[in-house]
């Protein structure tokens, strides 16, 4: 059952983005250039989401298991560091340079587009260094 919930919920997402416009780095692009004609759905996609969600964690927040019974697996991170902040630099750098985020990027492969192929390649090979990364400091950790 998780699996089919997974998939029904990934399905939905990816509708939404498909139905938004979002899938479309052009549209990305023309929220995130303000000096160009500036085009604000991505704003009301992303009201739209805060709405949804904010209920949805207030909620999760008082409980201690999904409604699908499994334990409810929130954030435990509270601490904005170093890590954090270049991390999201570096996330909306290639966000602004693409036009995609993973989401979008991996709809748009899965409709064909060349360029989220490049993009969702590149995200692979990023995630893969990043987990060797961590991989050899938590090596090193255990070693000092």
């Amino acid at each position: 059952m998780p699996a089919l919930t997974a998939f029904l919920s990934g399905l939905v997402f990816g509708l939404g983005l498909l139905l938004s416009g979002m899938a479309d780095p052009a549209k990305v692009l023309g929220f995130l250039d303000l000096a160009g004609p500036w085009d604000s759905s991505l704003a009301f996609v992303m009201g739209g989401a805060i709405a949804v969600a904010a209920p949805a964690f207030a909620l999760a927040r008082r409980r201690s298991h999904a409604l699908l019974g499994a334990a409810m697996q929130l954030p435990q991170a509270t601490r904005i560091d170093r890590r954090l902040v270049l991390g999201s630099l570096v996330f909306g750098a290639g966000w602004g340079l693409a036009g995609f985020c993973p989401g979008p990027a991996l709809v748009s492969a899965a409709a064909g587009y060349r360029e989220a192929w490049l993009f969702v390649a590149a995200m692979v090979a990023g995630m893969a260094l990043f987990s060797w990364l961590e991989n050899a400091r938590h090596r090193r950790a255990q070693t000092a």
